[in-house]
């Protein structure tokens, strides 16, 4: 083990972000210098020799909630979300590929020709193979969030944190730091007081499901250049969900 590797205080992770984190200054798509700059970060974390999982939103393709309240039929119009998360995940593959790490799409809808079909001990041994594994169309079933995805793939993988990488804000606020100027941020926050005080961290689900597994969830700027590393170094700012 490198001197690097010690440093790092966890060994298996799962990073969250959203699909709009990648799509830059535009409105819509993706950003390409945007996605290879994130994969620059998930790179430098994986160098330390910690195993990363990654979930991705679709919000910059389509949002199923979206199309929903425009009068599409709500399962149908999921269904279409997470095959956005898909389109997402293969670009994330293709940028940290670019830059020397070794990737997999697990998608939880069956698509041999661009992705491996979700199995669980199947996805365990690429991380043990120091392989980044990219959890892509959600859980697979319609009514759940990539929130949701995510905090599910992260205990089935034995993740020991969730990383929620947000664009914008360095962690939880009391109330939209956009909107007031008073705002404050939590160091630390139990996962009762999300749900009561409606904090938006992850949807109900997720921290519920997050909460009843004692798994922690580390929310920090995507945006800010070497954050992700500086939090498994100890360092950088953040907020800490836990019980």
């Amino acid at each position: 083990m490198t001197e690097t590797e010690t440093r790092a205080t966890f060994k298996r992770v799962m990073l969250k972000i959203s699909g709009e984190a990648l799509m830059g200054d535009q409105g819509y798509g993706l950003h390409p210098p945007t996605v290879e700059r994130i994969a620059r970060e998930v790179k430098a974390v994986h160098d330390m020799g910690v195993e990363i999982c990654m979930v991705i939103g679709g919000g910059n393709v389509f949002r199923g909630l979206q199309g929903s309240a425009q009068g599409m039929e709500r399962t149908t119009a999921d269904y279409m979300g997470m095959l956005a998360t898909v389109m997402n995940a293969l670009a994330m593959q293709s940028a940290l590929e670019g830059v020397g790490v070794f990737t997999r799409v697990i998608s939880a809808i069956t698509m041999n020709e661009v992705a491996e079909p979700y199995i669980r001990r199947r996805a365990v041994r690429h991380l043990e193979k120091k392989r980044v594994c990219i959890f892509a169309a959600g859980t697979g079933n319609p009514y759940f969030t990539t929130d949701t995805a995510a905090t599910l793939r992260a205990n089935e993988m034995s993740c020991e944190a969730i990383f929620m990488g947000k664009n914008g804000v360095d962690g939880v606020y009391d109330k939209d730091p956009a909107k007031h100027a008073d705002a404050v941020r939590y160091d630390t926050v139990t996962y009762d007081e999300v749900l009561q005080k409606r904090l938006g961290v992850m949807d109900a689900s997720a921290i519920a499901l997050a909460r009843d597994n004692n798994l922690p969830l580390i929310v920090f700027p995507l945006d800010t250049p070497g954050g992700f590393k500086a939090i498994l170094e100890g360092q950088g700012t953040f907020t800490r969900v836990q019980g």
